[in-house]
């Protein structure tokens, strides 16, 4: 194995003082098992914040959906990610908690193997999310639910 130099750039640092918490909760009704791109509504929130400088938090209530930052520009890769996770966790697997359905525990675990949180920085007002990605709810339940998502800003605001 050859270890090759790469060119290597970056910015000017940017200092910040951490001067504004803004939290909201942000509901969704999902309908069933799939991915809901929250990206705008992310957007939104850190507009409606003001925010300058600084992360967004994302933060889901759940231990059966979870989040992740994907690709928005190809819909078959969210199906191809659904494959997966249905492949890492069958629900014809033998589990022992199925108190909630056959779909519960591998919710579970799909949720586990993917995120509950994600932090996203904020530059310039914005989210500095690269040209092809979206930030997702995943829903690794059957049925429709109402999620609950905690988002919090922590910066500097207008």
């Amino acid at each position: 194995m050859f270890v090759t130099s790469s060119k290597l750039s970056r910015s000017a640092p940017s200092t910040v003082g951490v001067t504004s918490i803004v939290s909201s909760l942000l509901t969704v009704q999902t309908r069933g098992t799939g991915f809901t791109d929250l990206t705008a509504e992310i957007a939104k929130f850190v507009r409606e914040a003001g925010a300058r400088e600084g992360a967004v938090t994302l933060f889901i209530r759940h231990t059966s959906a979870s989040l992740t930052i994907q690709e928005n520009a190809d819909p078959t890769v969210l199906k191809d990610l659904m494959t997966v996770l249905n492949r890492l966790a069958p629900e014809n697997a033998g589990w022992v908690h199925d108190t909630e359905g056959p779909d519960d525990m591998p919710a579970h675990v799909k949720t586990m193997l993917t995120a509950t949180s994600l932090q996203v920085p904020v530059l310039n007002g914005g989210l500095a999310l690269g040209t092809w990605q979206a930030i997702y709810l995943i829903e690794h339940r059957a049925r429709p639910h109402r999620r609950e998502i905690v988002l919090q800003f922590i910066g500097a605001a207008a």
